[in-house]
């Protein structure tokens, strides 16, 4: 075999020059924690700061044990600690991936130290009914430092609800003598962590005492944030990074060939935090956010009105036949006739359910509008067989639409050229579409979330060994070092209606048009349409002049000085 045929081979199973080379990135901590290699363990004290949530008094009677433990109070990491030992600590991944899960797990690992002991659990929350539990060792986590996905472990989306569950829980806890369980994830998976510390609280251990339970904020959405206290959810960054790298190439491309408006869909259904972070970066010609369409109650006609003006403009102005559109992946839930719409299907589809399935596939269009009111029946009739298809599809495994499978874009492109032949038959509009949402996922995490992962990993061992539950861990003050917090889920929670019931979970941070990264949005936006004024950021850095960069959106609304990012400085 050549020696190149051999060095490629020793490059298989993730051994690219690349991965090779991040293992080794050395990664900044919390100044509290001290060295990476050898972090210090630290006690937490109130902040005086009490969380309630609007359903305050209903989320106590419901979660009494731990509302009574932690007063809701926020904690802060205030003094460096001996470390305890013989804990015994699960963890585990909870819904889709997001760079940094792996950081979280090695510092996990490096908290809890040689005298305590990790386990990983294979498959989420189902691995754990199924007590698929092994022990992560200091090799695994050497192995997997700084390396994109949840491969390690796996994950999925079961929701741990029913009694039964809850005591299989019970059961794996008391097989496994755990002391612990870290649940990484996003908002329904914290959710999961509240009701699950509840309901471990104690009665599990022989001596009577709990489990205790902690959570980690994963999601690329964004849309788990508190103001001044959780400034993003890991994974948020280098998703925005890899997008915006994608778009800003785009952007190039239409600056070069002169002829194309493209229009670009990005992964985010509940929240634009995805498009907003994009489109700061990138400075498109048009970029539409959800919730200023939903709170300007702007109808489809409007949206596409609002893209053919940007185009005719652009066109008349400076001659330019090309732009770029980002369109949030949730958009057409905002648009308030397309709610409507949507919410009175999901009742006929989920009342007429045998009916809807025995009518054949040509007629299910007047079988559904036989069913709806007027105003609803029109519109569905008006719009694209493609776009029917989709709404008329089934629903998830939460009754929900699946919005990802709905060609926005695409519809907004049919809906602005029908519009400019009516209006402006002269205006050339040649157009392109995409769709960036899995390529964002699992990239090897940028530098901030390399770093802002491990030191979760670090606030979330250290609350284990201070004995705490009930907590979502946290990293604040991120121009300025880096403090270590504990937010209490349930002084996150809030009740909503879901499926005809009320449920205990924690509400999505939506992006708001009061926001200091919305505003600087707003003010900037006319001038990104009338003229080419785009960046292109080019690819995410782990070392280099853009490696220390904040997310433009977290640095505008926690009233950063500058874009670094400055953990352990």
């Amino acid at each position: 075999m050549s020696t190149l045929a051999s060095q490629l081979q020793q490059m298989e199973r993730h051994h690219s020059v690349f991965e090779n080379e991040v293992r080794k990135l050395p990664l900044p901590v919390c100044r509290i924690f001290g060295a990476e290699h050898q972090p210090s363990a630290v006690s937490f004290t109130a902040t005086g700061q009490i969380l309630n949530s609007c359903d305050a008094q209903a989320v106590a009677e419901r979660f009494a044990q731990t509302v009574k433990a932690s007063g809701n109070a926020v904690l802060r990491a205030s003094a460096t600690v001996a470390r305890i030992s013989g804990k015994r600590v699960a963890a585990l991944f909870s819904g889709g991936p997001a760079a940094g899960g792996h950081n979280v797990l090695c510092g996990l690992k490096k908290m809890l130290g040689a005298n305590n002991t990790l386990l990983g659990v294979k498959g989420g929350p189902k691995g754990l009914l199924q007590g698929k539990l092994f022990e992560i060792t200091e090799a695994d986590a050497a192995n997997i430092l700084n390396t994109g996905g949840f491969d390690f472990l796996g994950t999925d989306r079961t929701k741990i609800k029913t009694p039964e569950q809850f005591d299989q829980v019970r059961k794996v806890c008391i097989e496994h003598q755990l002391d612990a369980i870290v649940i990484i994830g996003g908002d329904d998976s914290n959710t999961n962590a509240a009701l699950l510390a509840e309901f471990l609280y104690s009665g599990i251990k022989a001596d009577g005492s709990g489990v205790q339970v902690i959570g980690a904020p994963k999601t690329i959405d964004g849309d788990l944030q508190v103001p001044g206290l959780l400034p993003i959810s890991f994974g948020f960054d280098t998703a925005t990074r890899i997008y915006a790298e994608l778009t800003g190439n785009i952007l190039q491309d239409t600056r070069s060939s002169l002829k194309y408006w493209h229009f670009v869909k990005l992964m985010g259904r509940s929240a634009s935090h995805v498009t907003l972070e994009v489109a700061l970066q990138t400075k498109p010609a048009v970029t539409l956010i959800s919730e200023e369409v939903a709170e300007r109650k702007l109808s489809l006609d409007a949206v596409v009105d609002m893209i053919a003006q940007a185009v005719i403009s652009r066109f008349r102005t400076h001659g330019h036949k090309h732009g770029l559109v980002l369109v949030p992946e949730g958009l057409i839930e905002f648009i308030p006739e397309m709610n409507a719409l949507i919410a009175e299907l999901n009742d006929v589809l989920a009342l007429h359910t045998e009916g809807f399935a025995a009518t054949a596939a040509d007629a299910r269009i007047e079988f559904v509008a036989g069913h709806l009111g007027a105003a609803n029946a029109t519109l569905l009739r008006k719009l694209p067989a493609y776009v029917v298809d989709m709404l008329l599809a089934e629903r998830d495994s939460h009754g929900n639409l699946q919005v990802s499978l709905i060609p926005t874009e695409q519809l907004l492109i049919d809906l602005t050229r029908d519009r400019l032949k009516a209006i402006a038959p002269d205006v050339p509009f040649g157009s392109q579409h995409h769709f960036f949402g899995y390529e964002g996922r699992c990239g090897a995490p940028t530098l901030f979330d390399a770093a802002y992962t491990f030191n979760l990993g670090l606030t979330a061992g250290a609350l284990i060994l201070a004995g705490k539950t009930g907590y979502m861990a946290s990293i604040s003050g991120l121009e300025n070092g880096g403090e270590p917090l504990a937010i209490p889920l349930t002084g996150l929670i809030n009740i909503e209606r879901r499926h005809g019931k009320d449920e205990y979970v924690i509400e999505k941070a939506l992006v708001r048009t009061s926001q200091p990264a919305m505003q600087y949005f707003v003010s900037r936006r006319e001038a990104w349409a009338a003229d080419d004024v785009f960046a292109s950021p080019g690819p995410r850095q782990l070392w280099g002049p853009a490696a220390h960069q904040m997310p433009m959106t977290v640095a505008l609304n926690e009233g950063a000085a500058s874009l670094l990012f400055k953990i352990g400085a």
